[in-house]
């Protein structure tokens, strides 16, 4: 692994860690509950659900995940879902 693939998954990392932060002010504030910075906790989550994917996209362009495989594990998780939520129903 060299140095640009680290940096990408320290900082997917701290990504994830900023998604999980903001879905924890949606449930304690309300979605549509304006954020700090004047924007609802909808559009932070957003930015940061961005922020994420444009590193899940870095992690693809550095060879650090396969996007075939991990499409085909997107199915599976839906398929799974559709079997034991309620989403879908």
């Amino acid at each position: 692994m060299n140095d640009k693939q680290k940096e990408i998954l320290i900082i997917t990392q701290e990504e994830c860690a900023e998604v999980i932060q903001s879905i924890s002010k949606i449930f304690r504030f309300g979605i549509d509950n304006v954020h700090k910075s004047g924007i609802t906790q909808r559009e932070n989550f957003e930015k940061e659900v961005g922020d994420l994917m444009a590193m899940i996209d870095l992690l693809d362009q550095y060879q650090l995940i396969d996007k075939t495989k991990v499409d085909h594990a997107i199915q599976e998780k839906k398929d799974k879902l559709e079997i034991w939520s309620n989403i879908y129903k």
